[in-house]
């Protein structure tokens, strides 16, 4: 009986890191996005995470919303200074995500700061 209970808690440990390599390693799809970045913020009540936002467009419904990783921590700063800015970004798209990562599918990996289409000379 022990033995068979061993095995059977170890192969729900074994099937919850496979699903948590699957979510973290494997990526739908990368690309690059851009827009006015109007959010940067570190939020949550027990388990903090960075969500930003970048303005695509006039309207609200052209809001793309993302997370950064904890470990981008220059991702982070560099959002921290383009704040209002117009920017490019860099990310990834996961199939799904878990709390403690971000609210989002979608993870910024990298961004720089761009010239706006909208103030042209």
């Amino acid at each position: 009986m022990k033995k068979a209970l061993g095995i059977v808690l170890l192969s729900i440990v074994a099937l919850f890191m496979a699903y948590y390599a699957f979510i973290y390693y494997v990526t739908f799809s990368e690309g690059t996005r851009s827009g006015e970045l109007i959010k940067i913020s570190n939020k949550g009540v027990i388990v903090k995470t960075w969500e930003g936002e970048i303005s695509q467009g006039i309207s609200g419904a052209q809001i793309f919303s993302f997370s950064v990783l904890d470990k981008d921590e220059d991702v982070i700063n560099k959002m921290q200074e383009y704040q209002g800015q117009y920017v490019k970004v860099n990310y990834v798209e996961r199939y799904s995500t878990f709390f403690w990562l971000g609210d989002t599918k979608y993870f910024v990996t990298k961004v720089t700061p761009e010239r706006s289409p909208h103030f042209r000379n």
